[in-house]
């Protein structure tokens, strides 16, 4: 079913832009409150490393699970009629995951939590992409993935802060994150408009049926899904058992956690916004991957290889310039190039299904290595050996018509 199109303002797609940006701030910001607090909920409920990384694992199950079907459901039923109520039971379970007694309990608040997420990607990147102008696509998507960068580190420091400097509950840092949540709910029901009035579909693109199976057909978007799952893996084992690690096997503790965590966000925004521009210059996505994943990988390694703890700052800084959150939007572009145009929500929530699978195996993954060998180290080596193969995919897509940039 095609959506009724909404006539616009011309300065509508920064609005949209504006409000996603926050969209992604309260959704990493609510994951990572429970990185810098995995040690206070390990000995709260008893749990040994594997378990730990299940929390993240169960979460991401849930967030990977909705991708799909949200995507499907927004492009018939409508974007916005799937992201307001999602985002409501994601602020409400927010809060109530803080209050959750037992173990089991608190891992079925936390996969409510996962599975309203899910439901944000698809129908928040088609959206965007309808409104955002071409030639500013892969800028535009990386100041949404912005929001994915400020939320990092506002959660590391929010969990840092509430807890381990003031002395507060872990559960606290659960309750303030559920407030924002609600309120940026209340004001994506005002602002967002489903189709705009100037987004066009042709005849033709309208009368061919969309067929699920095409999206597994082209070269480039299944190169996308793989580069993806790569990236993903090792930025979700960096952000979910970066603080662990710093406290257990670097002697960083406190505050300082949260700062040194810190670096990878940070290091992220200026990142992406660059590598976003010269994808936008240069009219092309592969040169670009083809720089930041070999990068990627050198940085991982050198983030565990080295005990010097200014190289250790390096390698983080450099990992957040070239990292998950800087590769997305040129990936988003190559998604956008050659998916659909009728089916975008479903095309991007695919991509991002089946990168996210990463998600579910990088903190499980990880804290059973760390369990069986003793040693973070491996699964640190494990992520940078995915990027390699992400590489050579990058060296497999095929672009043919340059962008053209004003």
């Amino acid at each position: 079913m095609q959506q009724e199109t909404t006539p616009i303002h011309k300065t509508y797609w920064i609005k949209l832009v504006t409000i996603f940006t926050f969209g992604w701030l309260v959704i990493y910001a609510a994951r990572t409150i429970l990185n810098p607090i995995m040690g206070d909920i390990k000995q709260a409920f008893s749990l040994n490393n594997a378990q730990l990384g299940l929390i993240m694992s169960i979460f991401f199950i849930g967030y990977t699970l909705t991708q799909i079907p949200s995507g499907i459901l927004g492009d018939k039923v409508g974007r916005k009629t799937i992201l307001v109520p999602s985002m409501l039971i994601f602020g409400i379970f927010t809060a109530v995951t803080g209050t959750m007694p037992s173990f089991f309990l608190f891992m079925f608040a936390w996969l409510m939590v996962g599975l309203a997420q899910g439901a944000y990607y698809g129908p928040q990147y088609a959206l965007s992409s309808e409104a955002i102008p071409e030639k500013h696509i892969t800028l535009g998507s990386a100041l949404i993935n912005s929001g994915m960068a400020f939320g990092t580190s506002i959660g590391y420091f929010i969990s840092s802060y509430t807890v381990q400097e003031f002395g507060m509950h872990w559960r606290v840092p659960f309750f303030i994150m559920g407030i924002p949540v609600l309120i940026l709910a209340l004001l994506m029901y005002k602002v967002i408009k489903e189709r705009p009035k100037q987004i066009t579909i042709s005849n033709e693109s309208v009368q061919e049926p969309f067929k699920f199976s095409s999206l597994f057909k082209n070269r480039n978007l299944i190169l996308a899904y793989i580069i993806i799952f790569c990236s993903i893996y090792g930025f979700f084992m960096i952000i979910t058992w970066l603080p662990f690690y710093l406290e257990t096997e670097r002697g960083i503790s406190g505050a300082q956690v949260a700062f040194v965590a810190s670096l990878v966000p940070w290091a992220a925004i200026p990142g992406s916004l660059f590598f976003s521009w010269l994808s936008d210059r240069l009219g092309r996505r592969r040169p670009v991957l083809i720089i930041m994943l070999p990068l990627a990988f050198i940085f991982t390694i050198s983030i565990v290889m080295f005990n010097n703890l200014w190289v250790l700052y390096i390698a983080l800084i450099g990992y957040g310039v070239v990292g998950k959150i800087s590769t997305n939007p040129v990936l988003i572009a190559v998604v956008s190039a050659n998916a659909p145009k009728h089916a975008l929500s479903t095309s991007f929530s695919v991509y991002n299904f089946i990168g996210m699978t990463a998600s579910i195996l990088a903190p499980y993954l990880t804290g059973y290595l760390t369990d069986l060998t003793g040693k973070m180290a491996t699964g640190f080596y494990l992520a940078a050996g995915l990027l390699i193969i992400g590489f050579i995919c990058a060296l497999l897509l095929r672009e043919h018509n340059k962008i053209k940039v004003s």
